[in-house]
């Protein structure tokens, strides 16, 4: 086993597999030994799948016999434990769904297999993933590969500390208000969540709100995000969110006809954020001007005159509440802190919702306004770095916050339903990852894994992995 073999990214294992350089039986070891060596340390990955090898061999037949092969035909893949997995457990996170065993397949695991993936293994997450640490009864803590005292973040923070620490090369998370995003930032690893509908939440548990949640690739290669996407996008018929049926390609390399326009910032709007992670943002903003993109710093109104953390909560609340209580009727005993949190919350007033409701109408229309001038906006994912396990308080550019002002920076994109790529592109004085995010117009997921992947290709930190 090499690194060589673990830390490829996705795409390039697809093209060595094709041109019979290295067979599916390989990777798949390759894979398997590494979760054998650092799982213990990160518990990051909850079960394996069965009979991975018996799969692989068959991929490899494949190859030999000269039949046609998906984009990631031999690619092992997992994903976060509460998208649904023909014949794999799918827990997520809870002793009441303890031995659950789906007969289907979630849409998005589906299209993967599609593509010729091969699931590998499922994820740790919070409970019914609704926290920003990946912690639960059933399967414990994850931990972080960069340091293991630290978060790999939540709710998907097994799938990125599993990419992160080599044991999956691209995966499936899902992703709330930071889910996706959150957990790649902490973790140094590239993620996207699309624009809502583009990718069917069909067969993932829990669907309320459903204005809110997204399912969205994780991986450590802008590349590997973009091919991912092509893979998962368009309606499935069973979702009724997922209606878009606006066309991706792949192809992220090529030059646009014009010269394109991008804002950023790091608020006001967001909340505070640390002086490292501005200057990352700052310096990426930077990066991209000096390859030929129009960058300036920009301010969104709306953002400061309706706060979305804010907005968010008042709004999911009152539709997350009723399926917790369903969920754990009669299991009470077995909750953990996050499900009693939940329903011990007050209700929204009918009065606040549908303030709320107008809120997020008003940051939608900001945004509208924002993009009616530029192709992407810069910011950061997270206003820290990776923090240690079990904080609840941070006191971030001499400001005291509670832990969900984490999420400052990314739930205006789950409430108003925005695309946005998390990458890496700066180290903190620790050593920990910090990463941006790159937000564009609704159906816009090309232009920003474009600027992405013009990014990536000038980032300071693009071949860093953690010592584990």
């Amino acid at each position: 086993m090499t690194a060589s073999i673990f830390y490829s990214d996705a795409t390039r294992l697809a093209e060595l597999i094709r041109h019979r350089e290295i067979s599916p039986v390989e990777v798949m070891q390759a894979h398997l030994d590494r979760i054998e060596a650092v799982n213990p340390k990160v518990n990051a990955v909850v079960t394996v799948a069965d009979d991975v090898l018996k799969a692989a061999k068959a991929a490899e037949a494949a190859v030999l016999s000269g039949e046609k092969l998906g984009p990631l035909h031999g690619v092992p893949f997992t994903a976060k434990d509460s998208i649904d997995t023909a014949g794999v457990p799918t827990q997520r996170g809870s002793p009441i769904f303890k031995g659950r065993v789906p007969d289907v397949d979630a849409t998005s695991v589906a299209r993967m297999k599609k593509a010729g993936g091969i699931l590998l293994a499922k994820t740790n997450l919070p409970e019914f993933s609704y926290w920003i640490e990946s912690d639960n009864l059933l399967s414990g803590r994850s931990n972080n590969p960069w340091d293991v005292t630290r978060t790999p973040g939540g709710s998907s923070g097994g799938e990125s500390a599993a990419i992160a620490a080599g044991m999956s090369p691209i995966g499936l998370g899902t992703d709330l208000a930071i889910s996706v995003r959150g957990p790649a930032a902490q973790t140094g690893i590239t993620s996207m969540k699309a624009t809502h509908g583009r990718v069917p939440m069909t067969g993932i548990w829990p669907r309320a709100p459903r204005r809110f949640w997204h399912v969205g690739p994780m991986a450590r290669s802008v590349r590997d995000i973009a091919l991912a996407f092509s893979q998962l996008v368009g309606p499935d018929g069973q979702d009724a969110l997922a209606t878009s049926t606006v066309q991706f390609d792949a192809g992220i390399g090529r030059q646009p006809y014009r010269q394109l326009r991008v804002g950023w910032m790091v608020g006001p709007g967001f909340g505070p954020v640390d002086p490292e992670v501005a200057a990352t943002v700052e310096a990426a903003a930077e990066a991209l001007k000096d390859i030929g993109v129009f960058v300036e710093q920009v301010s969104i109104p709306a953002l400061e005159r309706d706060f979305a953390l804010d907005v968010f909560n008042r709004l999911h609340v009152m539709e997350m509440k009723p399926a917790f209580a369903e969920a754990t009727a009669g299991h009470e005993d077995e909750m953990y802190k996050m499900a009693k949190t939940m329903l011990s919350l007050p209700d929204t007033s009918m009065k606040d919702y549908i303030d709320a409701e107008q809120a997020a109408e008003r940051l939608r229309d900001g945004y509208a306004d924002y993009f009616s001038g530029y192709d992407a906006l810069m910011t950061h994912v997270l206003p820290i770095p990776a923090h240690k396990h079990g904080v609840e308080e941070f006191i971030i550019d001499g400001q005291t916050v509670d832990a969900t002002y984490l999420q400052g920076a990314t739930v205006p994109l789950n409430v108003t339903g925005l695309p946005g790529v998390a990458m890496r592109f700066g180290t903190s004085k620790e050593g920990l990852p910090i990463n941006v995010q790159i937000v564009g117009k609704w159906q816009a997921e090309s232009t920003i894994l474009h600027l992405a992947s013009l990014l990536e290709g000038v980032s300071p930190v693009r071949s860093l992995h953690p010592d584990i």
